[in-house]
């Protein structure tokens, strides 16, 4: 699994127990899952479907740098699934895992639409085509 996105957790991250609250890390996970989704699919326009079970395993305090990891599972006609794991930077202690993040791509009237990939691509691939 690769770590693309570092946070690093702030006072206003934290809940009323004074460690990250969930529901933030759970809104920097969609948003990288989206990010990571827009770049494979070279489209801005996609939306999260599907979570499986969210699994908390550990805790983050203020000042703790948390990265997040997906890597790709399947490719579907109009979507794609992802495999999650949050891990806090220094310790490498997992914080959450979800199995499974779907989301899918759509076209300019919002509609699900088929992307055409069948692999993972990565940035320096596409350079070598141009």
């Amino acid at each position: 699994m690769k770590f693309h996105t570092r946070k690093w957790v702030k006072p206003e991250d934290l809940n009323p127990n004074g460690s990250l609250f969930g529901g933030k890390l759970l809104a920097w996970i969609d948003e990288e899952a989206a990010l990571y989704t827009c770049i494979q699919f070279n489209n801005q326009k996609v939306v999260t479907k599907f979570m499986t079970e969210i699994d908390f395993m550990s805790s983050a305090k203020q000042g703790d740098i948390v990265e997040i990891g997906m890597e790709v599972t399947k490719f579907g006609r109009t979507s794609i699934c992802l495999r999650c794991k949050v891990r806090n930077k220094m310790t490498h202690e997992t914080i959450i895992t979800i199995e499974n993040i779907t989301l899918v791509n759509l076209d300019e009237d919002g509609k699900p639409s088929p992307h055409g990939k069948t692999q993972v691509e990565y940035v320096a691939d596409r350079l070598k085509n141009l």
